[in-house]
């Protein structure tokens, strides 16, 4: 449909509510990357899943009390918006393990209800986290507003691809656009996502809990 290889769009798997079994089932179709919200709920299925090759992404709110597991217990970290959270998970993400890849959540239908910062606080932002020795600045990531039409969260997305061509012809070694979800991945594809954060199309409706 978008024209563009198979592989070049990486597929997450939000597995937000779903038992390890859900997570093991998928693995066994090929599934490496999954996609965790919630700290305490991500160490638990960490703990089952030890042997097995997963890349493990943090896909929720970053809170400043948390930046300490996040650091060292993911690959990736889709969602910082702050200086102050970028600065915690470079200084307590271990050497050892690599620089933990970050993306830059952008706020991009300014809702209230949504983490991220605005397109026009991207410029001071990038900056700022760029020379962070424990941190790889790989893109961008957003989360349109839920229920928009095809044609406006293309509209949103096309913003998206244009602001990460920006900071790649300033310089920024870049390469991840991580948006589009299950009801609007193929939008998302079309406009340059790189990477998709799919949840329901995978598992399903998610678990009740509590």
């Amino acid at each position: 449909m978008s024209g563009r290889p198979l592989d070049s769009v990486c597929l997450v798997a939000v597995s937000k509510t779903q038992a390890p079994e859900a997570l093991i089932g998928a693995y066994q179709n090929q599934q490496r990357h999954f996609g965790e919200n919630y700290v305490q709920e991500a160490l638990g299925k960490q703990r089952v899943l030890a042997n097995y090759r997963i890349t493990w992404h943090f896909v929720g709110p970053v809170q400043s009390n948390k930046t300490s597991i996040i650091a060292n217990q993911f690959s990736w970290v889709h969602s910082v918006d702050r200086l102050k959270i970028a600065s915690r998970l470079d200084q307590q993400r271990r050497p050892e393990l690599g620089p933990l890849n970050v993306c830059l959540q952008i706020n991009i239908d300014a809702q209230s209800s949504k983490s991220g910062i605005a397109l026009e606080q991207l410029p001071d932002l990038a900056a700022g986290i760029s020379g962070y020795r424990n941190l790889r600045f790989r893109g961008l990531m957003a989360i349109p507003a839920a229920g928009e039409s095809p044609e406006s969260a293309r509209a949103a997305f096309r913003k998206m691809r244009e602001a990460f061509e920006c900071l790649r012809a300033n310089g920024y070694c870049i390469d991840t656009l991580s948006m589009g979800m299950s009801g609007d991945l193929e939008s998302a594809i079309q406009e340059g996502s790189t990477l998709v954060r799919i949840g329901t199309s995978i598992f399903g409706p998610r678990r009740q809990t509590g």
